[in-house]
């Protein structure tokens, strides 16, 4: 018996850096962005919360192998998405990895580019779940996951990657500033119109639980988007170093940036705050990150850690957006850093960057071709509008058939009414805790069951005892 290691197309070290880097960012989602939620969002949603990234992850995968992938990379249908098809033969997944409407050859097989490109997707719809956590119905969210993924990102992802319009006008995205960030920031922001708000009481005191569980979260996001950036040449390259290096210095400056700010406006440093400039930072520079030089990541670094910092603190505070209920801000995150990476794409891509991203470009503003900062301008506002148009389609459909948003019962009990699960199990040994932030749920018989639901008055909140691994309400 013999096996095949290798065949001539294949390059070893391409492939094994290809699926590294997919491993990345796939930890990127989980479980960094779970924790991350988890941590960030108030102790009575962790679950739902980081359950709604892990539903995302499993449900997009699927999708993407019977028609996503080929939607987004395969034979032009339209000019702005492809065939949808199934690719699932073990043939076809060993063959070596092209890209047809675009006319690229990768030297890895299909295998491994339809599971990069599968984590890309999948983080997409992740991001987005954090406009929506507090309240959302979650079978609503189970089956807004594959519509979205198919009549959005699929579009997307073709127009600007797979060899469609966008990809032909010259529009640079190096990594999903556009892609990605854009449009989850977009439909983060609609669909968060179309749920309404979260509960007044959650809207004005909604502190994370768990700082520390945030960062890890945050640290993993970070480390992981080398995968992200570095992965993009499609090749164990001198230019996925670049992007590499530059992913990491634009980060450190913005998130500096937006420390430095609100020393100055909120005297003193917010460790939320650092996490917000580490992630506009990321963002920013994923559009451009292998096409730039050093200086401009700087540049684009100080640039994404101040303004996305003024879009949330002053903008987000006017009627509109306090009306639109984006729950961890990422419209500011991702819509306006996204915007702010591709913008400065169109002025700081060099001749040298773009060639050696292997795309015959001649580069930004700085280079003589201020036509760049126009092309980048019309492929975000394809990427906006046609968001905006999709997200109000899906959820509109969604909301003829069922409830877009929990329940109240659920709204005020967080994940043990949705799961029937808690976070921490503070009390004993795994049993809940009947006291909800300022409500209660008392046994109705001995078998423990849970009964009706009551407010407590806040002379009785003041008078709470513990009995054996249960807590309750001190009668007199």
């Amino acid at each position: 018996m013999s096996f095949n290691a290798t065949t001539p197309w294949l390059d070893t070290g391409d492939n094994a850096w290809q699926l590294t880097a997919a491993s990345l960012v796939g930890l990127q989602s989980v479980p960094g962005l779970v924790v991350l939620y988890a941590g960030q969002v108030k102790k009575k949603w962790a679950i739902n919360s980081a359950f709604m990234a892990v539903y995302a992850f499993a449900a997009v995968l699927v999708v993407w192998c019977i028609w996503g992938y080929k939607m987004s990379f395969g034979t032009q249908m339209l000019p702005f998405v492809g065939i949808p098809e199934p690719i699932l033969s073990v043939d076809g997944l060993l063959n070596q990895s092209t890209l047809p409407t675009a006319n690229l050859t990768q030297n890895f097989p299909m295998a491994t580019m339809v599971y990069f490109q599968f984590v890309f997707a999948a983080i997409t719809l992740i991001i987005m779940a954090g406009a929506f956590l507090g309240r959302m119905n979650f079978l609503a969210w189970m089956i807004f996951v594959p519509l979205w993924l198919t009549f959005s990102y699929t579009i997307g992802a073709f127009s600007l990657w797979g060899g469609g319009f966008l990809f032909q006008m010259g529009v640079i995205d190096y990594s999903g500033g556009y892609v990605i960030h854009l449009s989850s920031g977009t439909a983060g922001f609609v669909g968060a119109w179309w749920l309404g708000p979260r509960l007044a009481k959650d809207r004005e005191n909604f502190q994370p639980n768990n700082v520390l569980l945030m960062l890890v979260g945050a640290g993993i996001l970070w480390i992981g988007w080398n995968g992200f950036n570095g992965g993009d040449p499609y090749a164990a390259s001198a230019d996925a170093g670049v992007a590499v290096l530059n992913t990491n210095l634009c980060t450190a400056v913005s998130l500096l940036t937006w420390t430095i700010l609100d020393m100055i406006v909120f005297k003193k440093p917010s460790v939320i705050g650092a996490v917000q400039g580490m992630i506009t930072g990321l963002v920013a520079i994923t559009p451009a990150a292998g096409v730039i030089a050093g200086w401009g990541a700087i540049v684009m670094g100080v640039l994404s850690g101040s303004i996305p910092w003024l879009s949330m603190n002053y903008l987000g505070k006017t009627a509109l957006f306090r009306k639109v209920d984006d729950c961890l801000g990422v419209f500011h995150t991702h819509a306006v850093a996204g915007t702010i990476g591709g913008f400065m794409t169109g002025i700081l891509a060099t001749k040298d960057g773009c060639a050696a991203f292997g795309i015959t470009n001649p580069g930004g503003a700085i280079e003589g071709n201020g036509t760049q900062v126009w092309l980048q301008i019309v492929g975000a506002l394809f990427i906006i509008g046609w968001n905006i148009v999709w997200t109000s389609l899906i959820m509109f459909g969604l909301k003829l058939v069922m409830p877009l948003r929990m329940s109240e019962e659920m709204l005020l009990l967080g994940d043990d009414a949705v799961h029937g699960e808690e976070a921490y199990a503070f009390f004993g040994e795994g049993h809940r805790s009947l006291v909800h932030g300022d409500w209660e749920r008392t046994p109705v018989n001995g078998d423990g069951e849970l009964g009706q639901i009551r407010e407590i008055s806040s002379a009785e909140t003041s008078d709470i005892r513990e009995v054996g691994p249960m807590t309750s309400v001190k009668t007199e």
